[in-house]
């Protein structure tokens, strides 16, 4: 007889469970935004189910979906919905995954084709149960895209690939315009907040694909009111500018449920001008920090801002 585990019937974090409840404070009036519901939001979601695909748009619980999907703006979070860490901050289910589906590479393809997207993120979950961290299964989701959508500039929004020799080569060979790897928060945080993670080897990860191939983009983000101060955000900076990382954002962090890591407070739209202003002196080609910024938010947009940044800082 074959016992089935029922993933549906589990907790979302088992984890968490067992973890002290904190008080969700209450948004300020500078981060509420409109219920989605839209006709081109409901198109948006009903592509993303005849595809099977997952996104990390409604997987996250991100407080910018009903604009986006408006705008037929999805990011496709591959390799599953289930994650192998267990990030104190993050709402994506943890658990054992299941199997990698082959025909994902296409469904994500024809998705980005019915869509009609001049620029795709593409994110995962971690998949730290694979040789390779599911670096093959990216790259075949480029190449896919590629293939159907050549005018599609592609921005992928990767793990760590902690521990996975090679695994960042198979990614960056398939030649992403974007790659964007998250540090999430401030090195004295990590051990509560990214216990899976370790700070300086993804500091190397973006360093690395630099080296690999200075035409790809590169990009980081964080979230801010975690506890971290001032002086730390400035210092992160300055570690990304060393691995010559060429946009940074800078986000409101979201306490998704009262067992998530505990939300300090909310950062004033004015803290995060001046973030801004600090980082672009500090020579990011681009920088979007503001209490709703996210990775993928304004994706395409910022995608064309980087380019013609870096032609001008080139004198072209």
């Amino acid at each position: 007889m074959v016992t089935l585990i029922d993933n549906a019937a589990r907790p979302r974090h088992p984890e968490k469970a067992n973890r002290p409840e904190s008080i969700v404070l209450r948004k300020p009036d500078w981060i509420r935004v409109k219920a989605p519901g839209s006709p081109v939001y409901k198109e948006t979601q009903q592509i993303v189910r005849e595809n099977n695909l997952v996104t990390v748009c409604e997987e996250a619980g991100c407080p910018n979906i009903g604009e986006c999907w408006s705008k037929k703006h999805a990011t496709m979070m591959i390799m599953g919905e289930i994650c192998t860490r267990a990030c104190a901050f993050c709402n994506v289910r943890t658990g054992l995954p299941t199997a990698l589906d082959p025909n994902e590479p296409e469904n994500v393809a024809n998705a980005v084709a019915k869509l009609g997207l001049e620029h795709v993120v593409i994110t995962s979950v971690d998949r730290d149960d694979l040789a390779d961290g599911g670096a093959q299964h990216f790259a075949d989701v480029i190449l896919a895209i590629r293939a159907r959508n050549p005018r599609t500039t592609i921005e992928i929004l990767t793990p760590d690939f902690l521990r996975k020799d090679g695994a960042l080569e198979i990614v960056v060979a398939a030649k992403p315009d974007v790659f964007n790897h998250n540090l999430e928060t401030v090195p004295s945080k990590y051990l509560k907040v990214r216990p899976g993670a370790r700070y300086f080897h993804s500091i190397r990860l973006l360093q690395r694909v630099k080296e690999l191939d200075p035409t790809i983009f590169t990009k980081s983000g964080i979230m801010v009111g975690l506890g971290e101060e001032r002086n730390e955000v400035l210092q992160l900076m300055d570690d990304l500018r060393s691995a010559d990382v060429d946009f940074l954002t800078i986000g409101q962090y979201l306490q998704p449920t009262k067992k998530h890591y505990p939300l300090q407070r909310f950062v004033t739209p004015e803290e995060f001008k001046s973030f801004a202003t600090v980082a672009t002196a500090k020579g990011f080609l681009l920088v979007s920090s503001s209490p709703l910024t996210r990775s993928s938010h304004h994706a395409g947009e910022d995608f064309a801002r980087l380019r013609a940044n870096r032609l001008a800082r080139l004198g072209h």
